[in-house]
């Protein structure tokens, strides 16, 4: 077993089909734009790409006892990293379903536990920007929320997510795990 990476996740990825209004937010707000897919990160880093394979099999096993669950991104939130920088995020809702895939899937994984490791804990998210300053982030929340529109998609599976050294640093699926329920 070769150490976890940063160069690999775990993640929920929306359907295609959601993610213009995700992007029109993300290619005003966020810097990650160019390196992540609209997701919800279960595990990061995660197990090296030469994983993968042995990985999906044993989280199929583990996803066979996962019914298939609708969540919708209804909110806004964020998260404070200090300095006055803060990242904004939409919430899904509700988030016990992904909290509770994400702790079945950790305990293949225990050592992937660094989104675990926050005061709070896991907190499901799917990142729409970063922004810097109190006033900006309440103006610039405000004026999402007033503007965003919920959507709601039903979770099917968990995808293995990697990317290279820069420049081809930019996250791609590499493997799906369906949940079967």
């Amino acid at each position: 077993m070769l150490p976890k990476t940063h160069k690999t996740a775990a993640v929920i990825i929306p359907p295609n089909d959601l993610w213009p209004p995700i992007q029109a937010i993300r290619k005003k707000h966020d810097r990650q734009l160019r390196r992540w897919m609209p997701h919800i990160t279960l595990i990061y880093p995660f197990r090296p790409l030469q994983e993968f394979t042995d990985l999906a099999e044993q989280f199929a096993r583990a996803c066979r006892k996962v019914t298939p669950f609708e969540i919708q991104l209804n909110k806004l939130g964020y998260f404070e990293h200090g300095r006055g920088n803060y990242t904004i995020w939409l919430a899904p809702h509700p988030e016990e379903s992904v909290i509770q895939l994400q702790s079945i899937l950790r305990s293949i994984v225990p050592d992937c536990d660094d989104v675990n490791r926050f005061a709070s804990g896991f907190a499901p998210h799917l990142s729409v920007g970063q922004v810097k300053g109190p006033s900006r982030l309440a103006e610039l929340t405000h004026r999402l929320n007033e503007l965003w529109k919920s959507v709601s998609f039903v979770v099917r599976e968990v995808n293995f997510v990697w990317r290279d050294d820069p420049p081809d640093d930019i996250f791609r699926p590499a493997q799906t795990v369906k949940l079967s329920g």
